[in-house]
């Protein structure tokens, strides 16, 4: 059986896949996780909690989850382009889904960086 995420409030559970998370962004105290269905849901934790809780259920060679900035958490799995002068990033799978996401020209220009660093190494 897959190991599912597992977000808790006092209000509300989210049971999900990883593989089934794009991203994730911050909205003041709340956060806007983005599925690979389109669908969004959003929970009364800070982006820093969720970052807190995916560290913990998740094994620690396990790195698809990385915090681009302060306010959004992507599955690398995802990144399709990355434009760092525009502040462009594109989250798909190729087939079913593309999301286009902001972030700032260090934060994409780091992330770029770390992918060539993978691929090459």
């Amino acid at each position: 059986m897959n190991k599912r995420l597992v977000f808790t409030t006092s209000t509300e559970i989210l049971r999900v896949l990883p593989d089934t998370v794009v991203y994730i962004t911050a909205d003041g105290n709340y956060s806007v996780i983005t599925m690979a269905d389109g669908g969004n849901f959003v929970l009364t934790l800070q982006l820093g909690q969720i970052e807190r809780r995916i560290a913990d259920m998740l094994e620690s060679n396990d790195n698809r989850f990385i915090r681009i900035g302060k306010s959004l958490i992507v599955n690398r799995d995802f990144i399709a382009f990355i434009n760092p002068p525009r502040q462009k990033m594109i989250l798909s799978d190729g087939r079913t889904f593309r999301h286009e996401v902001a972030a700032s020209k260090e934060a994409l220009k780091a992330l770029k960086e770390l992918l060539e660093k993978e691929t090459i190494g």
